[in-house]
C-alpha cells in the first residue's frame, strides 16, 4: 500500500482493526453463533470496542488448508467465514491475535489494522459472494448431440486455414 494511504497512529490512541476469521466446518452449524460470540469476547475482554461485524457463514475454500489437530493433519476444503472490526490500544493487537490463534474451534484467522478509508468501507463478503453470478455444470444430455459430436470432418487442415487466413489478410 502506498504510504500516502497509511495514517499512522500515535501510541497512545486507539486504532481500528479487522479480525477475520475461519471457523472449522466441523463445529456443529447451530453452536456456530457461541463460537463467534467467543471471538468477540476475546476483542473485548482485551480492551477492544466492537463496531461492526459479520456473522460466519458457511462456503467453499478456494483451496483446502491443512491444521494439524488430534495429533494429525487435517485437510479442509469449508469454513465458517466471518469477521469482527473493533477499535484498541495497539498494545492489545497482539494478545487479542495470539488469543484467536490458540482458540480450538478456529481454523485460521488474519488481524489487520485499517485505514480510515478501509474503516469507513466495510466489505460485506457474503452478500458480494451470495451476488456473484457462478458458473453452471450443464449435463452432457443437456448438449446439442451435433455439438458435442467431433469428427474427423471438423479437422481443418492447416494449409486451408493458412489460405483462409491470407485472402482475409488481403
Amino acid at each position: 500500500m502506498p504510504t500516502a494511504e497509511v495514517e499512522l497512529v500515535a501510541d497512545d490512541e486507539r486504532a481500528a482493526y479487522e479480525l477475520a476469521f475461519h471457523i472449522l466446518p466441523t463445529v456443529v452449524e447451530g453452536e456456530v453463533p457461541s463460537v463467534f460470540e467467543a471471538l468477540k469476547e476475546i476483542v473485548t475482554n482485551a480492551g477492544g470496542a466492537i463496531t461492526d461485524e459479520e456473522a460466519p457463514q458457511r462456503f467453499d475454500l478456494a483451496y483446502e488448508i491443512v491444521k494439524h489437530l488430534e495429533g494429525k493433519d487435517r485437510r479442509f476444503a469449508s469454513a465458517y467465514f466471518g469477521w469482527v472490526r473493533f477499535t484498541a490500544d495497539p498494545a492489545n493487537a497482539e494478545p487479542i491475535a495470539r488469543n484467536a490463534e490458540v482458540h480450538p474451534q478456529v481454523l485460521r484467522h488474519l488481524l489487520i489494522r485499517l485505514t480510515r478509508v478501509e474503516e469507513a468501507n466495510p466489505f460485506r463478503f457474503h452478500e458480494a459472494y451470495e451476488s456473484e453470478k457462478r458458473v453452471e455444470n450443464i449435463e452432457e444430455r443437456e448438449v446439442e448431440p451435433e455439438a458435442a459430436k467431433t469428427t474427423e470432418s471438423d479437422d481443418v487442415d492447416d494449409s486451408e486455414l493458412d489460405e483462409a487466413l491470407k485472402k482475409e489478410d488481403a
